[in-house]
């Protein structure tokens, strides 16, 4: 019986961990591996006990290669590539649009779709060894639904020149371009992931939620149509239990507690907008 193509793991922190499990296929986002991040992602937005997620992949030689090209030229009619890279985008929206946040751990090469998927997450730590590429180019496909990510992390013209050209750049560019937050020895990976989610884990979920939401909302918009939408998110947010119960925690010199009082509503982020 052949290993499942995802693997989940959740510790009972609410920490997910999701294992891109193709190695031999170097982490490709095969149809199966597609359909099955995207059905975990959207019972994980509906979950009000996971808190963080973690997307890693199997192995040491890669985080992901982006598309299975091989199940790709197999299958070169409009239908089916319409549904996967339909499918692939959705994925990739979602994790944006996910309410919790989303925490690459980057290990190896991520290529194309892999690299989408590391620009698509929150928050990325790569070791050392990692490297980074958009090389559709090279076999003859620009990486067009990649760029949609990379994009909107990496300044323009940073951009365009792996697009144009397909080539890696290492971890410590990748850091500087802002496509990861930190970059770590491979033997420091683990830990450093564990750093940053013990960081997220002690804020309130609905207000990580609230915030990432916002965030990506407001990036869309004009200026004084960015503040106005703010203005009004920061007021309602002022008006909750989580901001009252930090209030108090404030003034009473102790760590908040964050469990919405019996009976009160816990504010709710969706995966939408």
């Amino acid at each position: 019986m052949s290993e499942p193509v995802l693997l989940v793991d959740r510790d009972r922190r609410g920490v997910v961990r999701l294992l891109l499990n193709r190695p031999k296929a170097y982490n490709a986002l095969s149809m199966e591996l597609l359909a099955r991040l995207e059905e975990e992602l959207l019972q994980l937005a509906d979950d009000p006990k996971a808190r963080v997620i973690v997307v890693r992949g199997a192995g040491e030689k890669a985080f992901c290669t982006g598309h299975d090209l091989k199940e790709m030229g197999a299958n070169r009619r409009y239908a089916v590539l319409k549904s996967l890279f339909d499918r692939c985008s959705r994925v990739m929206a979602l994790l944006v649009r996910h309410p919790l946040p989303v925490i690459a751990a980057v290990q190896g090469i991520a290529t194309a779709a892999g690299c989408q998927l590391v620009a698509a997450a929150d928050l990325a730590v790569a070791s050392e060894e990692a490297r980074f590429a958009t090389s559709g180019v090279k076999y003859g496909l620009f990486c067009s639904t990649p760029m949609v990510a990379l994009s909107r992390v990496v300044p323009q013209k940073a951009a365009l020149e792996m697009l144009f050209t397909g080539d890696f750049i290492d971890a410590r560019e990748a850091w500087r371009l802002g496509l990861v937050n930190r970059v770590v020895p491979a033997s420091e990976l683990d830990q450093a992931v564990e750093d940053l989610v013990s960081r997220l884990l002690d804020k309130p979920r609905e207000v990580l939620a609230l915030g990432k939401q916002a965030f990506y909302r407001q990036l869309r918009m004009g200026l004084e149509e960015a503040y106005a939408y703010t203005s009004e998110v920061i007021v309602q947010n002022a008006l909750s239990w989580t901001f009252a119960e930090g209030f108090r925690a404030f003034v009473e010199k102790r760590p908040p507690v964050w469990e919405p009082p019996r009976g009160a509503p816990r504010e709710q982020a969706t995966a939408k907008g």
